[in-house]
């Protein structure tokens, strides 16, 4: 080939790589971030944005004001790891039969998120982001359920059901874990939620200008127990009197803080309007009146608490923030954790990556007011395995059976409270509601591993911290 016709071959071959390159990146910067936040134990009206006069959220109000807040918003369980799981994968957990908290048992290949299942991470990976976990994981204690063997790039966090929130405090082994950097143990330098809001202003930081778009879980150990708070946060709620809602109360406060801290990082790097951000409690409020403490959370107006299938167990705080595409408001129909996956592939311009099998759907053309329809016909609850609590919901109403009790039957939209059993006045809705539970739980299996029994240990309130048991 004579020079000038190489030259012409390589310049042609030059620009056209070139503008591959080009357009490679054009593809990724239209793509959002994820950012998915998850609160733990968190009460229904236990932050500003919900009705908390109590407890201040200035950043999480901030985060709401430009976000649709979901008023019927729902994760799929009411306790930790089973909800945690639907996350994870966009599917009820009872499809696999991860219906209960797993134990901390390292050698346990059986306890946590099933292998056969397809990730969060995994998929959002094939979709071209960067991954990232911080904080807690509790999806299992074997290495083959760590993180970064289920789709994530980086992790830094707990990988039990809870921890001890100050360095060096004493308590079970699930809870005094070295904290976890990609494999490897690392020491916990400071209390839990500040040092979990650092690593995720970190990832933020450290990918900001990446040609790559990134997903980040950042999951709170706040406002689980143990009770501890730092005596700077205390004091700033020294008006409250009962002493476990005054720490609870300055666990919420610090885990705002932190969320703040990621919210700057995004504004700082101009990340914020191109960046789809996901905010759910991981259930209800606990109610621990019954082991000798008061009740330290506040799920008003709703019934119930953490573990029931009543609406305090699993209705949540519940927000969805994607400025470039989302106008803020409120969305009154029913929503899941589960559509978080779905709808990050789909704005990711990579829902022809969403699995078939999947029970969460696609929110974004429900909310941006595309579809006026309501996203889902039908929404389940499962709590004990086959013969346990099941609730069912369809447009308004819904049905509680605990156990072989009677039915019960309740219209959310005149009755949040579920205070007004109308079983007795509706039976051809309860015979529908009862038949559509049947239905759902032929697609689903009994728990593979059996629940946590932890023993409790009630330590008393120390300088600068208090504690309550803790309880996954």
């Amino acid at each position: 080939m004579p020079e000038a016709a190489t030259f012409r071959h390589l310049t042609m071959r030059s620009f056209v790589f070139l503008v591959s390159l080009l357009l490679t990146a054009s593809s990724f910067a239209a793509k959002p971030n994820v950012l998915v936040i998850v609160a733990d134990d968190l009460g229904y009206n236990d932050v500003g944005f919900q009705g908390s006069k109590e407890i201040p959220t200035p950043h999480l109000d901030k985060l709401a004001a430009r976000s649709l807040r979901c008023t019927n918003g729902y994760v799929s369980h009411p306790f930790c790891s089973p909800t945690r799981a639907g996350i994870m994968t966009g599917r009820y957990q009872h499809r696999f039969g991860h219906e209960n908290n797993p134990a901390w048992l390292p050698n346990d290949t059986v306890a946590g998120l099933p292998l056969t299942e397809k990730t969060y991470p995994q998929l959002m990976k094939q979709a071209g982001y960067t991954t990232g976990a911080v904080g807690k994981w509790h999806l299992g204690a074997h290495p083959q359920f760590h993180p970064n063997q289920r789709g994530f790039d980086e992790y830094f966090g707990a990988l039990g059901g809870g921890h001890q929130d100050f360095p060096g405090d004493k308590g079970g082994a699930e809870y005094t874990i070295p904290l976890n950097r990609n494999g490897k143990d690392e020491k916990q330098t400071k209390y839990l939620t500040e040092q979990f809001g650092d690593e995720a202003v970190a990832f933020v930081g450290r990918h900001a200008g990446e040609v790559k778009p990134w997903m980040l879980y950042l999951a709170f150990n706040a406002p689980h127990t143990p009770l501890q708070a730092p005596q700077a946060w205390l004091d700033k709620f020294s008006q409250i009197a009962d002493k476990n809602r005054q720490t609870y109360a300055a666990m919420v406060a610090a885990m705002d803080e932190a969320v703040g801290g990621v919210m700057k990082k995004l504004e700082e790097t101009k990340q914020t309007d191109n960046t789809l951000i996901f905010f759910v409690s991981d259930n209800g409020g606990p109610n621990l009146s019954f082991r000798g403490l008061t009740n330290f959370t506040d799920n008003a107006p709703l019934r119930g608490a953490k573990g029931d299938v009543y609406e305090g167990g699993m209705r949540v705080p519940f927000l969805v923030s994607w400025p470039a595409k989302i106008k803020p408001g409120t969305y009154d129909q029913p929503v899941i954790a589960l559509d978080f996956l779905p709808t990050s592939l789909a704005a990711a311009e990579s829902a022809d990556l969403t699995p078939k099998n999947l029970d969460g759907v696609n929110l974004l053309p429900f909310l941006t007011g595309e579809k006026t329809t309501a996203p889902h016909d039908l929404l389940f609850w499962r709590s004990g395995g086959p013969g346990g609590n099941n609730a069912v919901r369809r447009g308004s109403m819904k049905l509680v059976r605990l156990g072989k009790a009677e039915p019960e039957l309740y219209d959310l939209a005149a009755d949040v409270g579920e205070t007004k059993n109308l079983a007795a006045e509706k039976p051809e809705i309860v015979k529908e509601l009862t038949a559509a539970i049947a239905e759902w739980e032929k697609g689903t299996i009994a728990p593979t591993f059996e629940k946590r029994v932890r023993k409790l240990v009630l330590r008393l309130p120390s300088s600068g911290r208090t504690a309550a048991p803790p309880r996954a």
